[in-house]
């Protein structure tokens, strides 16, 4: 009788096994049926007596209905309110050259009623202030400045029914130890890189006015409370025509204009800026920029990301890349030209020198050490310069001079970078000239790519077509690091192979393997019925 026993455990462990062998290759399919397909048509329950609605197949019903349950799904979507936002009076950025500092300005309204100000924008520095209740602030009549034809304006808290004190015991109120009391409205003061060069007053709240773009919608308004300083006092380059309608931060600070926008869930949490060779440019918070940016992560210092630092690895002039001329930088909108690290400075002008096919000369008044007389009434060819940054990525400048021009027109130009003590650098504004700058601070990344700066709110794109090139048009990323490679066309490189779906072969052998388990089953049956098994009984 035991010997039945093991013989009949023997056959069961082999069924068992063989039954987990058609479990692991059995594969469950289920069917998709259209919304409005005949099979849903007979499984739609109606919600009355009156039957189904059903619409005649690519009908303009059929459609409608099918466009207007995408809409209702978008909505479902968690993100931000808006797709792109701007300023209330648009999303264009103008320059003045030298009589503003070769900043970069737009409008923005403030307060109700809402009053214009024509603000410098700053990547380096986080508060909007704007000049109020003056105690000593630069002239804001428009005969004072050649490039104006209206005055600026003051901001009076008092006049703006949506303003409101920031107390010292914010949370966003830097200079509380100053305070006397919590109640007291919270000072501010800011130290720029220009020497001399700062802002102080009092902290408000009032409402920005923007204007929005989404995929579906028209334009339309949007007012969002952010902190303002009220600039009472300026000093330095702020009273000789640098910001003298105030300045909009656009740092990571959380007292920046994004991070009230990002935080209030207006915006995904970036924006870019582009500048174009026009003197003009756009800005538009949560831009995230196009798939086909090139991009760099952001470096924290002291473990915080207190600005825009980006680590470069080499600089290249032309195909040449250099050795030992890596280096940090601070990307900043807010500085109008380019400062690199003493040692990084003199290896880059020494090979610019070398490469460049003019003589080389000084313009008094001028703050670069490596300027060229022009032989022609046009700007010669120069050798481009390249910043390598990590993962092959590269900022390719192609025109980094600043021309000088004489009656007849140019009659030379200057390397326009600048050296500076330490061991970190600043890329100025003329670098991004050609650029659409992506801060993503969601990802803490830059990212660009080069730029007409049309207006994306009216449905054109910002970033060139393929059929649309520059005048003087960029190497690919390819050609950049590689001199004589071959580029590969976006669109083929990196397609793997394709490969027919193994899923019918699953489903087949599954069949199979219920009839390879069919003769066990068998012998099993009859073990059972021709040999009892014994229970430990006896009989009578």
């Amino acid at each position: 009788m035991a010997t039945r026993r093991y013989l009949v455990l023997i056959l069961a462990a082999f069924l068992a096994l063989a039954v987990v062998d058609v479990m692991a290759v059995v594969t469950f399919t289920s069917r998709l049926i259209h919304r409005f397909s005949n099979e849903a048509k007979f499984l739609r329950v109606p919600r009355n007596s009156g039957g189904v609605r059903w619409p005649e197949r690519k009908s303009l019903e059929y459609y409608g209905l099918l466009v207007n349950s995408d809409f209702q799904r978008q909505k479902m979507k968690l993100g931000p309110k808006y797709n792109l936002v701007f300023p209330s009076q648009g999303s264009k950025t103008m320059s003045f050259g030298n009589d503003f500092g070769w900043l970069h300005y737009t409008w923005v309204d403030i307060g109700t009623p809402n009053v214009s100000f024509l603000v410098a924008l700053d990547v380096g520095s986080d508060l909007l202030w704007v000049p109020c209740d003056c105690v000593q602030c630069a002239p804001l009549s428009a005969s004072y400045y050649s490039s104006l034809d209206i005055d600026l304006s003051e901001y009076r808290p008092s006049g703006s029914s949506s303003s409101r004190h920031i107390p010292c015991s914010h949370q966003l109120c830097e200079s509380s130890t100053n305070c006397q009391s919590s109640k007291q409205q919270c000072p501010y003061t800011i130290d720029y890189y220009t020497e001399n060069t700062s802002s102080s007053g009092l902290l408000v709240e009032d409402i920005l006015h923007l204007a929005s773009a989404s995929d579906h919608t028209l334009n339309t308004s949007v007012q969002a409370p952010v902190i303002i300083g009220c600039g009472m006092k300026q000093s330095g380059g702020y009273l000789d025509g640098v910001a003298p309608d105030g300045l909009m931060g656009l740092g990571p600070g959380e007292i920046s204009v994004p991070s009230f926008l990002a935080k209030a869930g207006l915006i995904r949490n970036s924006f870019s800026m582009c500048f174009d060779e026009e003197d003009s440019g756009r800005i538009y918070f949560g831009d995230n920029g196009p798939a086909t940016q090139q991009s760099t992560q952001f470096l924290p210092s002291d473990g915080k990301y207190m600005t825009y630092i980006v680590g470069v690895e080499a600089c290249c002039i032309g195909d040449s890349c250099l050795k030992q001329t890596g280096f940090s930088a601070v990307v900043d909108s807010g500085t109008s030209f380019t400062f690199l690290p003493n040692e990084v400075y003199e290896r880059i002008t020494k090979e610019f020198d070398r490469r460049v096919n003019a003589t080389i000369t000084s313009y008094p008044g001028y703050p670069w050490k490596y300027c060229y007389k022009s032989s022609s009434q046009e700007l010669p060819k120069v050798p481009y310069l390249k910043l390598m940054f990590p993962s092959n990525n590269s900022f390719v400048v192609y025109n980094p001079v600043f021309v000088v021009y004489g009656i007849q027109g140019v009659s030379g130009f200057c390397l326009a970078i600048q050296p500076v003590e330490g061991d970190v650098g600043t890329i100025g504004q003329n670098f991004m000239t050609g650029y659409r700058m992506v801060f993503d601070r969601e990802n803490m990344k830059l990212g660009w790519s080069p730029s007409n700066c049309q207006d994306l709110a009216d449905g054109t794109r910002m970033s060139l077509s393929p059929n649309e090139t520059p005048s003087n048009p960029l190497p690919s990323n390819e050609q950049q690091s590689t001199p004589g490679a071959r580029a590969v066309a976006p669109a083929l490189a990196g397609r793997a192979p394709s490969r027919p779906s193994v899923a019918p072969t699953h489903l087949v052998s599954s069949k199979f393997c219920y009839l390879e388990l069919l003769p066990l089953l068998v012998v099993l049956h009859v073990l059972f019925s021709s040999f009892p098994l014994d229970t430990g009984t006896t009989r009578g």
